[in-house]
């Protein structure tokens, strides 16, 4: 099934409700979709002569896709979507923070290696033609200043890029330290992906609170099913479940945590 498939499909749902911005969001992942699925063209030896000396890095073909907009505008659908549907494994879905932990853990392993971030694009590389990022966001210098050489290695090995935010890529990391340094970053990512709002001013996560039961009786596992089905409608990724958090020296016990949305006992809350 394609993107424009699986959007026609969800249409067709009495909970799912059609967007211009997000029709033509999908219209967007489609054209990626069919790019990327089109047979590969054969490497000429003068290619191949180059990748072995290590002068293969160039603007790849494909341009993948930026997706910004505020919150609850339907861009984790949208990734999702997208991922789902891609017929072959080399692929990767993850949280932007999440990636940038692992990167920064196979930096610290490779801390005696020459060019660590090159070893790092190319096993990821390895791993996935296309890499999809939720809530693509960067607040830290040491993220900011790995960035630049990263995304250009990525983008070197022909990696695609599907990536959601909230600001748009000129506003990134506006007035952090040292921005200077991640302006190339930026660059990278106007001339390797094209940039899409989906702002329609239509919040589906609110949409969604609107719709939900205001409560549910009695506590049966029925309730604590469509607390789960609430929680993954509003949730950007699965999140983890049974973490503790902490607010004011307090440590809480939750159910399931995620990038802003939290489901907790009300006796570990109010307890």
């Amino acid at each position: 099934m394609t993107p424009w498939e699986k959007y026609q499909l969800d249409l067709q749902s009495s909970d799912f409700h059609y967007d211009a911005a997000q029709e033509n969001a999908v219209k967007e992942l489609q054209r990626l979709f069919d790019e990327l699925t089109q047979p590969e063209k054969k490497t000429t030896w003068r290619v191949k002569l180059k990748a072995a000396f290590g002068k293969g890095h160039a603007k790849p073909g494909i341009q993948g896709i930026y997706f910004y907009g505020g919150v609850g505008r339907g861009k984790t659908y949208l990734v999702d979507t997208f991922y789902d549907c891609l017929p072959f494994e080399k692929k990767m879905r993850v949280h932007f923070h999440r990636f940038m932990y692992r990167v920064h853990d196979e930096l610290k392993q490779l801390k005696n290696a020459q060019d660590p971030l090159k070893l790092v694009a190319a096993k990821l590389a390895k791993e996935a033609r296309v890499i999809c990022f939720d809530e693509f966001f960067v607040s830290d210098i040491t993220d900011a200043m790995i960035l630049g050489t990263l995304m250009e290695e990525l983008f070197g090995h022909g990696i695609v890029l599907v990536a959601t935010s909230n600001i748009v890529p000129d506003d990134l990391y506006k007035n952090g330290l040292q921005r200077a340094r991640f302006l190339p970053a930026i660059d990278l990512l106007n001339q390797n992906t094209r940039v899409v709002n989906v702002d329609s001013g239509i919040d589906y996560r609110l949409r969604t609170l609107e719709q939900a039961e205001i409560y549910h009786y009695p506590l049966d596992g029925e309730a604590t099913e469509n607390l789960h089905s609430y929680f993954s409608h509003l949730a950007p990724e699965e999140g983890s479940k049974g973490e503790d958090i902490e607010v004011n020296n307090r440590k809480i016990s939750t159910l399931r945590n995620a990038d802003g949305v939290l489901m907790i006992d009300f006796k570990a809350l109010c307890g």
